[in-house]
């Protein structure tokens, strides 16, 4: 099977993580959209968008960790 054309191929783990990280993601931005609250908002965006942008699964891990612990640090 070849690799497609645009980019590189995805691992399992990679994935994995990713719809975990898009799980906790979602949670967060439905939970700051209804209670106003900024900092859970824009990490669930962020935690929605940036497993995309990762190349393998060892950084997608630390900043999903790093996003993911932000509003539970930074109550607004």
């Amino acid at each position: 099977m070849r690799a497609p054309r645009g980019g590189g191929q995805v691992s399992e783990a990679g994935l994995l993580w990713g719809v975990l990280f898009t799980g906790i993601g979602v949670g967060y931005f439905f939970y700051g959209r209804r209670q106003g609250k900024t900092i859970p908002l824009f990490c669930g965006i962020a935690l929605i968008a940036y497993p995309y942008f990762m190349p393998n699964a060892t950084a997608l891990v630390i900043i999903g960790a790093i996003f993911t612990a932000v509003p539970y640090f930074i109550r607004r």
